[in-house]
């Protein structure tokens, strides 16, 4: 499903136009610099539950050395926070099924 799609179900769902309910997918998982719910609250250090569904949170990954596959040099990699979503035990039983 893409973002079009959702919007589409959203609108029929909650009784709205496609363009609101395409303005509330934006507001809520926008990625651009100061949008989105998720993103600005990530950016901050912060995580979001969703109750039933799962977490969006920030984790972070240590420097490390690795190995170029191609020459076999080691090469140093550097530390790196990025997101991640953990989910509930809701969904994973729904999708299990």
């Amino acid at each position: 499903m893409n973002k079009t799609e959702m919007a589409q179900k959203l609108a029929k769902k909650a009784d709205i136009t496609q363009a609101k309910a395409v303005e509330i997918i934006d507001d809520i998982f926008s990625s651009k610099p100061g949008e989105g719910i998720i993103a600005v609250e990530l950016d901050a250090g912060g995580r979001v539950a969703v109750s039933g569904f799962g977490t969006f949170e920030t984790r972070h990954r240590k420097a490390r050395m690795g190995r170029n596959p191609a020459t076999g040099a080691t090469i140093s990699i550097g530390a790196t926070t990025y997101a991640a979503f953990k989910p509930a035990k809701g969904l994973k039983d729904r999708i299990a099924d």
